[in-house]
């Protein structure tokens, strides 16, 4: 009887260790699971179509290639473009939350709205956003926090000025254009205005609620200032040829934040690649997929810059661009003719 008490008791504490021991292994977590997926659905949502945000599309699709993740082969993509449309990116925010795996937010509108969106566990990918933290999608950039992480390009504001005045040395009041309704636009404008007061000149700062104000706003503003610089905003970046046609009018350069806005008129940048962004965010996705979890996996930064230049623009403003800038930007930049 001894005896069957102790066989009993013996099989139920090797019952017990091997309960303790199944419920305390480490949980696999979700993007773990999703690597091991045959077909993974991956939703990208993008705010609105202009070049800068086209590339950064691009990029991410170059970065999940470099992660192993192809379409057709092991990743379906389904992708949303909300052409600036509140309603439209509130809707297909939702949409993509209910049937995708992992989720890129391109602009910080659409960002936003999958976070919105989404349950807390979806992995959401950032692309290029200018102030995650500042528009509270993570908690801070080396630690986000939850589901969210992601590339950022905060523009090289310093160096942007200091071309604004290697090239237009005699500009003493800059206009600064902004859209209100875009967080990543406003924080890079504001910051820009106070660099410009630290440097002894006049910042003029112009707001505009959405596209259909450029027009009437840009005008006012090109006769009112010496140049104008167009920030990493949506908004602008969508208007920009309005902006660059008043300009033009007015005798007056702009000098854009991004390198595809110097394509669509814009005369000089110092800016870093939109397509290195969307690459950027496209491999943190891979690594996301094969365990990485995105609440200590702290968000990129692009931070390296090029010249762009006009060359159309230069001559049609009979502007002089300094030796260095221009041997520069053949060099490793380019030039737009």
């Amino acid at each position: 009887m001894k005896n069957m008490k102790r066989i009993i008791a013996f099989i139920g504490a090797i019952v017990a260790f091997l309960a303790v021991a199944l419920f305390t292994q480490p949980a696999q977590n979700d993007s773990t699971k999703l690597a091991q997926q045959k077909n993974i659905k991956i939703g990208i949502l993008q705010l609105v179509s202009h070049p800068a945000l086209d590339q950064i599309h691009a990029g991410i699709i170059t970065g999940l290639k470099d992660e192993g993740f192809k379409e057709k082969k092991n990743i379906t993509i389904e992708f949303q473009n909300a052409q600036g449309d509140q309603s439209n990116l509130k809707t297909m925010a939702q949409q993509i939350a209910d049937r995708d795996d992992i989720l890129f937010g391109i602009a910080t509108p659409a960002a936003q709205a999958l976070v919105n969106s989404a349950n807390k566990t979806t992995p959401i990918i950032m692309a290029g956003i200018s102030d995650p933290a500042g528009s509270g999608l993570v908690k801070s950039e080396k630690h986000p926090g939850a589901n969210v992480t992601g590339s950022s390009g905060d523009s090289p504001l310093e160096k942007q000025l200091k071309l604004i005045q290697d090239i237009m040395p005699q500009a003493k009041n800059i206009g600064v254009i902004y859209t209100s309704s875009d967080a990543g636009g406003q924080s890079n404008a504001k910051k820009f205005v106070k660099l410009v007061k630290k440097a002894g000149l006049q910042p003029k700062l112009y707001t505009i609620a959405n596209t259909n104000d450029m027009q009437q706003i840009s005008q006012q503003m090109a006769g009112q200032v010496d140049a104008i610089y167009a920030p990493q905003d949506n908004g602008v970046a969508s208007s920009m040829k309005t902006l660059v046609n008043n300009a033009n009018q007015a005798g007056k350069p702009v000098f854009p934040a991004a390198d595809t806005m110097v394509k669509d008129g814009g005369t000089a940048a110092y800016a870093i690649d939109q397509h290195d962004l969307g690459r950027l965010a496209g491999q943190m996705a891979g690594r996301v997929l094969k365990g990485k979890k995105t609440a200590t996996y702290p968000v990129g930064f692009v931070v390296k810059g090029k010249y762009v230049l006009n060359q159309d623009q230069i001559d049609k403003l009979h502007i002089k661009i300094p030796a260095k800038i221009m041997q520069q930007a053949q060099k490793n930049g380019r030039v737009i003719k």
